[in-house]
């Protein structure tokens, strides 16, 4: 008998065994599995196609296997994770409640010459795509975010009783005192799933939006020059920036729209001609 005969002979009997080692819930969940993805299988024309009860047992069952057993299924292992991060029920969350909702959001810059890394603290109005930055500091500490939430809504004034949730990451900022400050003013804070950073699309999507059009094109010298730089830009971006999701419509429009066909437009430099904005000549 040849060696490699005896070595398929001795994997074989090894694969057997591994079994018996195992937990009883364990077997009874591959089992069950097995079962689920044979009936899958069994009305497949031409391949299988999941339905959301058979995306729930999967993912429910598929946990309690061990780690080796999850990659021989019928999904791949990235799959799973995206079924319980995020779902359909959330974005329809998301779109139903978004003229009541904010989304709050921190992002980094590095400085050029101080070579420190400096973190913006933004909250965005779902529904008007209304930007407010709230602080830039080096250290952001649950204790300094909490007392910028609080500056907000101060800020806000009667206005906050239009929002009722607030969308968050897991970050450690966000610490049970900034959740009851907003608790406070009759917001719920909603906390999006574990490694879900799409889930917070709204506060993430204006981050890119700031770094590739100036963050990323400049230098910033230091606190101070980011806070004006910061501060000029969301004027731009709240004022005169046309938004897809808003018919081209800025979030609240700081001047009248121009007919570009019957009146002479003259441009306007922002940001020392980082950005342009364009308005009726006198």
């Amino acid at each position: 008998m040849s060696l490699r005969l005896l070595y398929l002979i001795f994997s074989r009997v090894c694969g057997w065994l591994v079994p018996l080692g195992r937990s009883s819930a364990s077997k009874n969940a591959e089992l069950l599995v097995l079962r689920h993805e044979v009936a899958m299988l069994r009305r497949t024309k031409p391949r299988p196609r999941l339905d959301w009860a058979d995306r729930a047992v999967l993912a429910a069952l598929i946990r309690l296997l061990p780690g080796r057993l999850r990659l021989h299924r019928l999904v791949t292992p990235g799959t799973v994770p995206r079924w319980h991060r995020t779902d359909t029920a959330w974005r329809r969350f998301l779109h139903s409640q978004a003229a009541t909702m904010l989304a709050v959001d921190f992002f980094h810059v590095d400085c050029a010459v101080t070579l420190r890394r400096l973190y913006c603290l933004l909250v965005m109005e779902v529904g008007s795509r209304y930007v407010h930055i709230v602080g830039v500091t080096a250290n952001p500490d649950g204790r300094r975010t909490t007392q910028q939430i609080r500056n907000l809504l101060m800020d806000l004034g009667d206005r906050a009783a239009d929002f009722r949730f607030l969308v968050r990451d897991r970050a450690g900022q966000f610490t049970g005192s900034f959740d009851a400050v907003l608790a406070s003013a009759g917001i719920e804070a909603m906390k999006i799933p574990p490694r879900s950073p799409r889930a917070n699309a709204y506060a993430g999507r204006f981050v890119l939006t700031a770094r590739t059009e100036v963050t990323d094109r400049m230098l910033i010298f230091g606190e101070r020059h980011l806070r004006l730089v910061l501060a000029e830009y969301a004027a731009h971006y709240k004022g005169r920036r046309p938004h897809r999701s808003r018919e081209l419509r800025p979030p609240r429009p700081d001047h009248p729209v121009a007919d570009l066909s019957r009146e002479r437009i003259k441009r306007r430099p922002v940001l020392g001609g980082l950005l342009s904005e364009y308005e009726r000549a006198a």
